[in-house]
C-alpha cells in the first residue's frame, strides 16, 4: 500500500532505528491513515486537508517539510491503496492504548471535518480500530467526542 510513502519510510528511517526513530515513524504511519482517511469518500474538502495537516502538526510534532512531503507522497498514491497493514502493524505493536484510542479520535475529527460521515469514512474507522486493537466502545466513545466538537 502507498509504495511511495513505503519508499520515503525506507529512504528516511531504518527498521533498526533508535526508539525516537521508531516512535517518528510510527507517527508517520498514523499521519499516512490520516491522509488516506481524507481521500476515502473521493471527496476532499478544505476542511478535511486543515483538519489532517492540523493533527499532524499538533499530534505528531512533525515539522511543516515533513507534513507537506507525506501529504504529496499519500495524495499521488492513495488511489492505489488495498489495506492499511503496513501502517496499522506498526500502531498496534509500538503504541499504548492511549495513543491508539487517540488515533482513532483523530481519524474521526478527519471524518467529521466536512460535517458529513460518509459510510466508506466510517467503514475504515471501524476497521482501523480493529487492525489496531482498539475496543468497540472506546471506537463509539471517540466517535461521540468528535460529533460533540463538530457541533
Amino acid at each position: 500500500m502507498l509504495k511511495a510513502i513505503r519508499n520515503f519510510f525506507e529512504q528516511n528511517m531504518s527498521p533498526d532505528a533508535a526508539p525516537e526513530d521508531q516512535e517518528h515513524r510510527v507517527r508517520l504511519a498514523t499521519a499516512a491513515l490520516l491522509v488516506e482517511m481524507m481521500n476515502i469518500d473521493d471527496k476532499v474538502h478544505d476542511a478535511e486537508k486543515q483538519a489532517t495537516r492540523q493533527a499532524l502538526k499538533d499530534n505528531f510534532n512533525l515539522n511543516d517539510t515533513e507534513t507537506e512531503e507525506l501529504c504529496r507522497l499519500a495524495e499521488d498514491e492513495v488511489r492505489n491503496a488495498t489495506d492499511y497493514y503496513q501502517f496499522t502493524k506498526l500502531i498496534a505493536k509500538h503504541f499504548s492504548q492511549p495513543q491508539k484510542i487517540q488515533v482513532i479520535e483523530l481519524l474521526w475529527h478527519v471524518a467529521y471535518a466536512d460535517n458529513h460521515l460518509d459510510a466508506y469514512e466510517e467503514h475504515m474507522v471501524r476497521r482501523i480500530a480493529d487492525l489496531i486493537y482498539v475496543p468497540h466502545q472506546d471506537y463509539i466513545q471517540t466517535k461521540l467526542k468528535a460529533q460533540k466538537l463538530k457541533q
